[in-house]
């Protein structure tokens, strides 16, 4: 049980980032495209943003193996 456990939770991680990383994308493009001129700032707060959603699926895995 604790297998399925682990496997939901890392599918739900995967798919909640996976989301998230979109949204950031075509925000950033929306961004972009309303003010070119920022187009630097624009990316870099993107980087950052999908570094740190794509941090809680590492996260998730590494719980679901302690939990394992």
């Amino acid at each position: 049980m604790e297998l399925l456990a682990a496997a939901i939770a890392v599918g739900l991680a995967a798919l909640g980032a996976g989301i998230g990383v979109g949204l950031i994308a075509s925000r950033t493009v929306e961004g972009i495209s309303r003010q070119p001129e920022l187009r630097g700032a624009l990316q870099t707060t993107m980087f950052i943003g999908v570094a740190l959603v794509e941090a809680v699926p590492i996260i998730a895995v590494v719980i679901a193996f302690m939990v394992m």
